[in-house]
């Protein structure tokens, strides 16, 4: 199943075309895209069993975020071997760095992002994760029952904020508006043949800047719910970004960061792209 936000309403996406689910349900699920993580396990039955109406096309432009606006949202660093050497960093142990991108940086998947001024602004492509039950002490054994499904996201930085100071400010430095992209929309897990094991790269101006394999998460999806669910409760509809692979700016010779008229492009295997464009 692939859910989305369009226009601001919760909608399915069958074959290509939009079904809103308030009007398909008869108003038994609200147009609230984030509503629905409170109710996930009904909807989910609800969508199974339901005759629904023939879709309509749609323009992505009109998408937003799947989960546009969750309690929290918690995002994972190093999480990718070749990243942490590229960045300078031993590969962590127990739990990797976990810091926030607040909730106003979430935008959808096809997005024009204008860049800070005097800043060094980088790209990060990830999966994002989408919790659809409640999540506390979970065991990985059980953690991804507790995930309604998974989007593409970006972690776009600007690294002269996020390294600023005596203490690195990592949530305000990836936390300018439009930082934080996710979709096309959501796709459940049983979607996918290996939910751990999904390619995933993006490109600027059509050069290919990153590629890598969700099998090589030092930290896999389940690994992080039940870190994270050990010390906090995750709540349905929150956020994931589970970390990057290597090939970022900020690890090149020399380094590289985003400019004005530039396109970035993030894809995700199963799931679909992200499309953004910056401006000064």
């Amino acid at each position: 199943m692939r859910i989305a936000n369009l226009s601001g309403r919760l909608s399915l996406i069958v074959d290509g075309t939009a079904v809103d689910v308030e009007q398909a349900s008869a108003g038994l699920f609200p147009a609230d895209p984030q509503a629905v993580y409170a109710r996930w396990a009904e909807f989910r039955a609800w969508a199974a069993g339901a005759e629904l109406p023939a879709g309509t096309a749609f323009k992505d432009t009109d998408l937003g975020a799947p989960a546009p606006a969750p309690r929290q949202v918690l995002a994972i660093g190093l999480n990718y071997r070749d990243h942490a050497a590229e960045s300078g960093f031993d590969a962590p142990e127990g739990l990797p760095p976990v810091f926030t991108k607040f909730v106003t940086s979430l935008s959808g998947p096809v997005t024009e992002v204008k860049l800070p001024e005097n800043g060094k602004t980088d790209w990060e492509v990830e999966l994002v994760a989408v919790i659809g039950e409640r999540a506390e002490n979970v065991s990985e054994a059980d953690a991804w029952k507790h995930v309604a499904g998974l989007a593409a996201g970006q972690d776009i930085s600007e690294r002269v904020v996020q390294l600023a100071g005596p203490a690195p400010q990592f949530s305000l430095g990836k936390s300018y508006p439009g930082f934080a992209p996710v979709g096309p929309w959501l796709v459940t897990p049983d979607e996918f043949e290996n939910p751990d094991d999904l390619a995933l790269g993006c490109s600027v101006n059509g050069e290919e800047v990153q590629n890598g394999r969700t099998r090589d998460l030092i930290f896999s999806v389940p690994t992080l719910i039940a870190r994270l669910s050990a010390v906090l409760p995750l709540l349905p509809g929150d956020v994931i970004f589970t970390g990057t692979p290597a090939g970022v700016g900020l690890g090149r010779d020399p380094q590289r960061w985003l400019s004005a008229g530039d396109e970035l492009v993030s894809t995700i295997e199963g799931i679909g792209e992200l499309r953004q464009t910056f401006t000064g």
